[in-house]
């Protein structure tokens, strides 16, 4: 009888196993069936329809239609901005400091600046500066004579080396004293950009020889090296050489507006980087590039003296805010 009884428990116990092994596999088998078919849902949503309405056939992205229409659109920021052309009719590929690119960092240059002004040498440092600028003036005046767009070339490569060379050091020694540098170092790394878009500017207008280029790699290694070392000895006359080479390059930019004006130069289209550079209109000419350029130099003029100044009253640069945005 117990043996019985026990035979009927163990065949329900299996029955009852069978069963919820039936029910959980039906389970899985209906999970499988509804993740079957949520992919065959998304696959068939993800197709696109063999017939598109007319509207999206025609549609266009805002990309397409701005390049239709001759303007391009930052892949960055998403604005539009008007294309520049070069003179033989191909496109200016870059577009860096246009106005509707960057609202906060936009530059113009003021033409209002006095160009007259001469720091008188009164200083033994100063008047050295000033014989040592007037020497290099020497041979240069030999080699280029009136050919003012060579040697504007020439005077930019070499005026786009001081603020690089100040920025650095100035640089260094904020980082080894953990001290602010009362925004000189953006100052003169500002100096030396701007000095080099003066270069971009006439290499695009002179188009220089081999030769020429030559010529600029060698004055820039000797003036590179030999600036360093002034900056590091004396950083009060470093930058009076730098004030009183800006008073050269505005009396060598004066003298080539002056053949501009008078048809020794022709007065040709504003290449396209000065035209972005300078936010100048697309009519503009190489008379408005060079007037503001020297505009430019005189800016450079005025704050070269004026920290050669600062460290003249036994200051640092730093304990004297440093003119930004002076342009």
């Amino acid at each position: 009888m117990n043996h019985l009884f026990a035979r009927s428990l163990m065949r329900r116990a299996v029955a009852g196993a069978n069963c919820r092994c039936y029910v959980a596999t039906a389970q899985v088998e209906g999970l499988s069936a509804v993740l079957v078919g949520w992919r065959r849902m998304m696959s068939s949503a993800a197709e696109p329809t063999s017939s598109p309405p007319s509207s999206l056939k025609n549609s266009e992205s805002p990309e397409e239609k701005a390049e239709k229409g001759g303007v391009v659109v930052s892949s960055y920021w998403g604005i539009s901005r008007p294309k520049i052309t070069r003179e033989d009719g191909t496109e200016w590929p870059w577009n860096c400091f246009m106005e509707a690119t960057e609202p906060w960092e936009t530059y113009a240059a003021d033409l209002s600046i006095d160009l007259h002004k001469h720091h008188v040498p009164r200083t033994f440092i100063d008047k050295v500066a000033f014989r040592t600028v007037k020497l290099l003036r020497i041979p240069t005046d030999m080699f280029f004579k009136r050919r003012y767009g060579c040697r504007a070339m020439m005077l930019e490569t070499v005026a786009a080396v001081p603020g690089m060379v100040g920025g650095m050091l100035l640089h260094l020694r904020s980082l080894r004293k953990f001290q602010q540098s009362g925004g000189w170092i953006k100052a003169l790394l500002e100096e030396a950009e701007n000095e080099r878009m003066h270069l971009m500017t006439m290499v695009e207008l002179v188009k220089p020889k081999w030769y020429e280029r030559l010529l600029v790699l060698t004055v820039q290694g000797v003036f590179f090296n030999g600036f360093f070392i002034i900056y590091l000895m004396s950083p009060k006359m470093a930058h009076r050489v730098v004030g009183y080479l800006e008073e050269e390059a505005i009396h060598s930019y004066t003298e080539y507006l002056k053949d501009i004006e008078s048809g020794a130069i022709e007065n040709v289209a504003a290449p396209a980087i000065a035209i972005d550079y300078w936010r100048l209109p697309k009519n503009a000419t190489l008379k408005d590039v060079i007037s503001v350029i020297r505009a430019d130099e005189a800016h450079h003029r005025d704050v070269n003296h004026f920290a050669s100044d600062i460290h003249h009253q036994g200051k640092e640069l730093r304990e004297a805010p440093a003119p930004l945005g002076y342009h």
